[in-house]
């Protein structure tokens, strides 16, 4: 069972531009599910519920649709969110299918102070996500990417995160999550040695 559950109802009327503005005014979100082996279905979720959850919903994340007693486990594949008012329009579910592997992006957190970095070096995060393939009860929430141990100029790739045996990165392996950076420090002549070299010219 995924930690975010959400009471929905089938949508059977209401359609098209002119329902949808009804339903977001009666604090709804139109919304449909969809998936490999699920013909889609218009639902409606509460607006109220799931404006407050989106914050903590990544495309990773596990969660469970209760449509009139009957549980769709899904994942947010888009959702369309009006950019001045933050009001969110329309939702796409994906379903998942138990036992039979999906495709997604999870999120890396990184973590840490690098070695490099208390030797004046600059942490450059390079990669936020990279794409998995595993069983939906495997699936990763996020992946925990610790960078204590980098010097200057050493990186951690793709192929040295820590993963479950049963999660496979599908990201190419080489590709650089963080590097630690040195600074190159140019010496800046002070007002004295400027006059000294005045005064020897």
């Amino acid at each position: 069972m995924s930690n975010h559950v959400f009471d929905a109802t089938l949508r059977t009327s209401d359609f098209g531009s002119a329902g949808s503005r009804r339903l977001l005014r009666a604090g709804k979100i139109p919304a449909v599910i969809y998936g490999s082996k699920t013909k889609p279905m218009h639902i409606v979720i509460d607006a109220h519920k799931f404006a407050l959850a989106i914050g903590s919903i990544s495309e990773s994340t596990l969660i469970t649709l209760n449509v009139e007693g009957d549980e769709h486990e899904v994942l947010v594949k888009t959702f369309q969110e009006d950019i001045m008012t933050d009001i969110i329009h329309h939702v796409d579910f994906y379903e998942v299918v138990r036992g039979e592997k999906l495709r997604a992006f999870v999120s890396l957190s990184v973590e840490g102070n690098p070695v490099g970095c208390k030797k004046g070096g600059i942490l450059d995060v390079v990669l936020h996500e990279v794409e998995v393939e595993c069983l939906p009860k495997d699936l990763p929430a996020d992946i925990k990417v610790d960078v204590s141990a980098l010097d200057l100029n050493d990186h951690i790739s793709v192929k040295e995160l820590p993963v479950a045996k049963t999660v496979s990165i599908l990201t190419d392996g080489d590709e650089t999550v963080a590097t630690v950076k040195s600074v190159k420090v140019e010496k800046v002549a002070t007002e004295e040695e400027e006059e000294v070299v005045a005064t020897e010219e």
